[in-house]
């Protein structure tokens, strides 16, 4: 098949990439400038067109008989018009209209876990309602994923949320700071079992219709994740002392929202919500596999 794949020069973009030209497609690469690292590779194409903006997408669908959709952000830029609303609901409108006009039939569609209506943040919220989006427009094959925590090599371009963990907290710091007890839960899962499922989710027929979870076999604390993580860069764990919640609320609100810390105020409300859920019928659909989120799986950040 011929493959439009929106994020294809992000982190999860370049795994699914991969993995969709390992199955014989051709992609056609959506990005909104040079894309130097894929003009002239084998099994793909090139189309300029920016999301947000409907009249840049003319053309770009055309001949297409499947659409992976993957654009999403984690921080949102008011001052440059970036915005959860305008790249989740805006830019996923953008694309499946541009794809329903253009005869496409199939859909892929990356959410995320713990969108809802009534989530607590704004990427939750925005994320439930591109879902809506997708799925009010008459795909007749549509497969909605909501990974959960990704892990996994994200190379220096890219972020991934062990690399900035270890980037802006891990490393530097003597006495990692914990938002209340540190005891909520993540479900780390390998970003290349996302993107093999995605790809496979294209043809999967008996996927039409279905919304996947997708995270990892084991549920972890977070004040373990920062231990597997100090491991995993080649340190000693190292102690933390609790932040009350209410205290770090305050802050990441504040400072936070400023760009000062690391960490966004959307991002702070799902980690202290913590991130879970059941991927039984993710895996027992695909033919995947995620690796154990440890010490060996996570050497990949000694290199940064």
């Amino acid at each position: 098949m011929l493959v439009l794949l929106t994020g294809a020069t992000g982190y999860v973009g370049s795994y699914v990439l991969d993995a969709l030209l390992a199955r014989g497609h051709t992609v056609r690469a959506l990005t909104r400038g040079a894309a130097p690292g894929l003009d002239g590779r084998d099994g793909v194409e090139t189309a300029r067109g920016d999301v947000t903006d409907r009249g840049s997408l003319g053309g770009a669908f055309d001949g297409v008989d499947a659409v992976v959709h993957l654009v999403g952000i984690i921080d949102e830029q008011p001052s440059k018009g970036v915005t959860f609303e305008r790249v989740h609901v805006d830019g996923t409108r953008n694309v499946a209209e541009a794809a329903r006009a253009a005869g496409v039939g199939r859909f892929v569609h990356m959410s995320a876990n713990g969108a809802r209506a009534d989530g607590r943040s704004a990427y939750q919220t925005t994320k439930w309602r591109a879902e809506e989006v997708v799925r009010g427009a008459g795909f007749e094959h549509l497969v909605v994923f909501r990974p959960s925590t990704l892990f996994g090599d994200p190379g220096s371009d890219n972020p991934e949320f062990a690399k900035r963990l270890w980037e802006t907290l891990v490393k530097p710091f003597p006495v990692l700071p914990v938002f209340g007890d540190g005891d909520y839960q993540l479900q780390p899962v390998h970003v290349e079992a996302c993107a093999e499922a995605m790809a496979e989710a294209v043809t999967r027929d008996a996927s039409a219709g279905r919304s996947y979870c997708v995270a990892g076999h084991e549920r972890v604390a977070y004040k373990e994740v920062l231990r597997r993580i100090a491991r995993g860069g080649g340190v000693d764990p190292k102690p933390t002392v609790p932040v009350p919640i209410p205290v770090a609320r305050l802050g990441v609100n504040t400072l936070g929202k400023a760009g000062v810390l690391p960490i966004s105020p959307a991002q702070f409300e799902m980690l202290v919500e913590g991130n879970t859920c059941d991927a039984s019928a993710f895996f027992a659909d695909f033919d995947v596999a995620s690796p154990p989120f440890d010490a060996d799986s996570l050497a990949y950040l000694r290199r940064y």
